[in-house]
């Protein structure tokens, strides 16, 4: 009797000892405290281990193309008149373009208008008192063309015969790239190699060194904006008529990039 009782100790003991042993062995989890849990992430970025860098890159770029809005403001004494006046010009204005090398599909309508046109008279009635009153004067009817102009070096020569063919109103003129994606991607390779090195620079000031980037993103960037021109009403159709200068200049492209680095020592 006494040695079954010796065994069972015996064997109570080791399998305590198996149960503390598997115990220990067991990963560490989160423990629960309240309605949160404290959970040890051994990766985790911590706040103080990040820099955040924004830079702004330019790129200038010669034009290759240029975009002209143009139309013309024809005004008569009915609706019907005004309408055909501005189509006779319009018509005329388009037959110009053409014959200047500018293709049909690079030609498009973007606005046309016909509103009364009324002038203010006063009158002094039986009393002597005066009294203003607007009285229908006519119709005006206007028309405008978009066109995208391949010729730069002709662009000067194009203006005029636009002109010359009864244009009479000129609200933009905008150079751009044909293609501006390569412009695009160098803006932005710069920015990224600027906040990269200001970031290896505040780090170096600290002690520390770049690790790896945690997070990057783009802002909006410069794109050209149309250049305004005033309204200019026919000039002289003469033959001897100089051609107005017209200077591309550069259109500039820019990129702004927004980088998290996280540093360590």
């Amino acid at each position: 009797m006494r040695t079954f009782r010796n065994l069972f100790i015996a064997s109570s003991a080791i399998a305590l000892a198996g149960t503390l042993s598997a115990c220990a062995q067991m990963p560490s989890q989160s423990v629960p405290t309240g309605t949160s849990q404290m959970t040890y992430h051994p990766n985790s970025i911590q706040p103080e281990t990040t820099l955040d860098i924004s830079a702004t890159a330019n790129v200038k770029r010669a034009p290759d193309i240029a975009y002209i809005t143009a139309g013309v403001n024809e005004e008569a004494k009915t609706a019907v008149a005004a309408m055909a006046a501005q189509a006779e010009a319009m018509t005329s204005m388009m037959n110009a373009l053409k014959s200047a090398g500018v293709a049909d599909k690079d030609m498009q309508t973007s606005n046309i208008s016909l509103n009364p046109v009324y002038d203010y008279v006063e009158e002094t009635d039986a009393n002597g008192r005066r009294n203003g009153k607007q009285v229908l004067r006519g119709y005006s009817a206007s028309n405008q063309l978009t066109v995208k102009v391949t010729n730069l070096d002709g662009l000067g020569e194009t203006l005029d015969s636009l002109v010359a063919a009864g244009g009479n109103t000129f609200s933009g003129l905008n150079f751009a790239l044909e293609d501006a994606s390569d412009a695009r991607d160098e803006a932005r390779r710069k920015a990224v190699a600027d906040a990269t090195a200001r970031a290896e620079l505040y780090a170096e000031a600290v002690g520390m060194r770049v690790s790896r980037i945690v997070n990057i993103s783009e802002s909006g960037g410069y794109e050209p904006s149309p250049a305004p021109m005033g309204r200019m009403m026919a000039m002289s159709e003469s033959a001897d008529m100089a051609s107005t200068p017209i200077s591309g200049g550069e259109i500039g492209y820019s990129a702004q990039v927004n980088i998290r680095f996280e540093l360590t020592k």
